[in-house]
């Protein structure tokens, strides 16, 4: 008898700065802010490592469109009572112009520990993501599917990419995030794992030499979550709009379901070697979406606007069974119009051709941010 397709659904997790609605700069969410968050969003609120940050999580959704209203809720909720305290969350995965050495961790067990574990790579993790977990109950085919499913994570990062800044600089990267993030252990593109019980033996060995409590503390691109049974991806800068973000869930659904129903008819997508995936991750994170991935099939470096299309339509079967055919197809606009990365820069270059210094100019962008963030809600 045939195995029974999984259900791919879907749950979204985000990460959110606090800026100061005046100022545009970060700050630190106060006591009020963050007992009010919990207590209308109960179990889908929590704070971050750092006091400037605080993170939601979608319930399970059967669909990107039930998502899509589980997110807009709790976007809407954290705005309307950041307002009150003169604030405003954007979701963007770094803050233009902020000093990560004026920021502090959180004080909470686990974040205490983390940053004596950690040491000063920690305290320079002022970056927020976004995860989306995709529900798959069979362990087998959570690795399976891992395996296969890392060819597609530089195009998920290049659509995704929002943080062209760090610390008042144009770092000249789209996501800058990674250059912080990959200064953790454990980071990265998944390893290729021969079955679930080499995954846990790799996984097991620094259990018990109590390097880490449990594989939380890996830190991949994409894993098997440590307490869901989904598949985990990790690689995406968070989206400042409400539809970016639900299309790049679309695309990872989408993904998984089209590799599993290769799976279904005994076929597989191509395992390339991961120092090729890699030099894609680092185009991604470079350029974004402006300089085009290396198609590994045809030998050639391919806009990313052709491998939208490609995508659309190798996903279309998928995302048609899945219902989120729009918003697969709404990639398309990440392309006509930039990722968040290329339209900070826009509006930081347009700032300072109109006269304005350089710290306005980058307000600016914040102030983008901040109204993307709304719009929609």
């Amino acid at each position: 008898m045939a195995k029974t397709m999984p259900a791919f659904t879907i749950g979204v997790e985000e990460e959110y700065l606090l800026v100061d609605k005046e100022t545009c700069a970060l700050a630190m969410a106060p006591a009020e802010l963050m007992e009010e968050c919990t207590a209308e969003l109960a179990g889908q609120f929590s704070p971050e490592f750092l006091q400037c940050q605080v993170e939601i999580g979608t319930h399970v959704c059967k669909t990107v469109s039930e998502a899509r209203d589980d997110l807009r809720h709790l976007r809407r909720t954290v705005a309307r009572i950041a307002d009150k305290h003169g604030l405003a969350p954007i979701a963007a995965s770094c803050h233009p112009f902020a000093d990560w050495k004026q920021q502090h961790h959180t004080d909470k067990q686990r974040y205490n520990e983390l940053s004596k574990l950690l040491a000063g790579v920690a305290r320079r993790m002022l970056i927020c993501g976004m995860h989306v977990h995709i529900g798959i109950d069979d362990e087998s085919d959570r690795i399976d599917l891992m395996n296969q499913m890392s060819y597609f994570l530089p195009h998920l990062l290049a659509l995704s990419t929002s943080s062209p800044f760090w610390q008042g600089i144009d770092t000249g990267l789209a996501s800058y995030r990674l250059t912080v993030f990959d200064n953790l252990p454990r980071t990265g593109l998944p390893p290729r794992a021969q079955s679930w019980d080499h995954y846990r033996q790799m996984v097991d060995t620094l259990i018990d030499l109590n390097l880490i409590e449990d594989s939380s503390k890996i830190w991949w691109d994409l894993r098997p979550s440590a307490r869901f049974p989904t598949l985990e991806v990790r690689i995406c800068d968070v989206s400042p709009k409400l539809e970016h973000a639900l299309s790049l869930a679309a695309l990872a659904q989408c993904m998984a379901r089209m590799l599993y129903r290769l799976k279904q008819r005994n076929q597989q997508w191509r395992l390339y070697d991961p120092f090729l995936i890699a030099e894609n991750r680092w185009r991604a994170q470079r350029y974004g979406i402006t300089e085009g991935l290396i198609d590994l099939g045809q030998g050639c470096i391919t806009p990313m606007a052709a491998l939208v299309e490609e995508m659309i339509e190798l996903l279309s079967e998928d995302a048609a069974a899945l219902g989120c055919l729009s918003e697969l197809q709404a990639t398309r606009d990440i392309i006509a119009h930039g990722t968040s990365a290329d339209r900070q820069r826009r509006t930081y270059e347009a700032a300072l051709a109109d006269g304005k210094e350089d710290r306005e100019a980058l307000r600016d962008v914040v102030r983008l941010l901040i109204d993307e963030f709304q719009n929609g809600l």
